[in-house]
């Protein structure tokens, strides 16, 4: 299975996305300049469905 992590992370931070804090296990939260309210990135995505929900809300497009 792929881990989408690397490829996501790599898209939020070209998209001037930035991390605020660790979260609970292993997330991280995040924020984006086009969405108001921060959202939880895990460290482990093996769903590219997940990984279009997190940038769903980073306000960006699905992009797997």
């Amino acid at each position: 299975m792929a881990d989408f992590a690397p490829k996501l992370k790599k898209l939020l931070l070209a998209a001037k996305c930035q991390p605020l804090r660790p979260g609970k296990g292993d997330h991280e939260i995040w924020r984006s300049p086009l969405s108001a309210h921060p959202f939880s990135v895990d460290s482990k995505i093996k769903s590219r469905h997940t990984a279009n929900a997190v940038l769903k809300a980073a306000g960006l497009p699905k992009h797997f």
